[in-house]
């Protein structure tokens, strides 16, 4: 049995050790088959890409419903103090407890950790059903704060004393008139800060410069929720020309120059700053970016949103490409370096120990989780594994009877990833 080291951060970053320890969490309903079978192509990746040098040693933690089963607990102690000590995990989808419990096991994990980044890529893969006539052009990278707005959880129910009590004190001490049913009215809170907004926008440029990127884009609805929505947009210009100076050119350095001296001044700004190769830090209102993703997807490039906005932006975007079954996700705090990397579907209990679904966000997760801790080799082979399996027609369900092709294969979930393995 090989005895592993724990990843560690220290003042230069993320230091892997050659034989990582590296937390897992099964999930529930389809979550033990898709990981199994995830499990055995990231072996199989770094053995390949490094034979005996390198290995991963993977150690089970427990949250869901094996969590409750085992220990009364959905998320016991011991797995949070697990996570936090070896920074960097992965895991399978989990269920939401229902009548009682934690309002979401995934929330309660970032906010415990602090994970601020939601990390969304979506890229299309070749052969993958989607309703898009030219689905190669959606190409963009989500960053969604995680900590803040509607999800922080402050809400009170219909009245209770509680929500009676807070709209008593916005009507006499806020003047506020606008409630229209005050009597029946639930309450929610939807907090967001300078720092939560900074960090999140500061994420999304420094990945965007190290990575060739092309733009950021600030989606808000900031047009109605001027000091929160309107705020992320105002701070992140303000971050973007504080802190990136001439790296970067902003269209609220463009609406400037408009000021001063006419569009055609502004216009030379921006073709200038296109030709020297300098990032592009815009804006978009959240419902105009829900069209402009389906109908000009290839202006866009690195997203940076609030919380429930990229919510609903990233579901709408895996669709694009093929559906949330093939999205990957992570939950990052890339100042600590904690970081969980998951499976962004649901548990499927109908299809628990079928065999028949497939495997590919947890794969792609995985992927991610190797580019982060710097085995670029391994996620360069388990892309390249799923790339080639797709092509090839040999799909698991979900894609099979979207394909509608005589050609196509089906294969099971395990099937699926001895393909991938082959098709490195």
């Amino acid at each position: 049995m090989t005895l592993g080291e724990k990843i560690v951060m220290n003042e230069t970053g993320l230091h892997t050790p050659d034989f990582p320890i590296i937390p897992f969490i099964e999930g529930d309903g389809i979550g033990p088959e898709i990981w199994q079978a995830s499990k055995k192509v990231f072996e199989a990746a770094v053995e390949k890409a490094y034979g005996d040098s390198r290995k991963v040693v993977w150690k089970e933690v427990l949250a869901g419903g094996k969590a409750f089963d085992l220990t009364g607990s959905w998320l016991p102690d011991e797995t949070m103090d697990v996570i936090r000590e070896h920074l960097v995990a992965i895991k399978g989808p989990l269920t939401t407890p229902i009548g009682g419990g934690i309002r979401s096991l995934n929330v309660a994990l970032r906010q415990t950790l602090d994970l601020f980044v939601c990390l969304r890529p979506v890229r299309y893969f070749e052969g993958v059903p989607t309703p898009l006539k030219e689905p190669e052009k959606t190409d963009m990278v989500i960053f969604r704060e995680n900590t803040e707005d509607c999800y922080a959880g402050i809400e009170f129910e219909a009245q209770s004393e509680e929500a009676k009590r807070i709209i008593e004190i916005l009507q006499t001490q806020f003047g506020v008139d606008k409630i229209r049913f005050p009597e029946t009215s639930a309450i929610g809170v939807k907090p967001v800060s300078i720092e939560g907004s900074e960090r999140l926008i500061r994420s999304a440029i420094q990945y965007a410069l190290e990575n060739g990127r092309t733009s950021v884009t600030l989606v808000h609805k900031g047009n109605i929720m001027k000091f929160t929505e309107g705020g992320f947009k105002k701070w992140g210009y303000a971050l973007a020309e504080r802190e990136f100076g001439d790296k970067v050119f902003t269209w609220s350095q463009y609406d400037a120059v408009k000021a001063a001296d006419g569009r055609a001044a502004a216009d030379k700004a921006y073709e200038d700053a296109v030709a020297a190769g300098k990032l592009i830090i815009k804006d978009r209102i959240a419902d105009i970016f829900l069209q402009e993703i389906l109908m000009n997807p290839e202006n866009y490039d690195v997203i940076a949103t609030l919380n429930l906005n990229g919510d609903y932006i990233s579901d709408a975007l895996a669709a694009q490409v093929g559906g949330i079954g093939i999205a990957p996700g992570a939950n990052i705090n890339q100042n600590t370096g904690h970081a969980i990397f998951e499976a962004t579907h649901g548990t499927a209990p109908e299809y628990a120990g079928l065999d028949e679904l497939n495997p590919s966000s947890v794969l792609l997760s995985g992927a991610m989780l190797f580019d982060y801790i710097g085995w670029n080799e391994v996620s360069d082979l388990i892309t390249r594994g799923i790339e080639k399996t797709i092509a090839n027609k040999t799909v698991t369900r979900d894609f099979y009877y979207l394909m509608k092709d005589e050609a196509a294969q089906k294969v099971s979930c395990s099937g699926f990833a001895e393909l991938v393995i082959e098709n490195m």
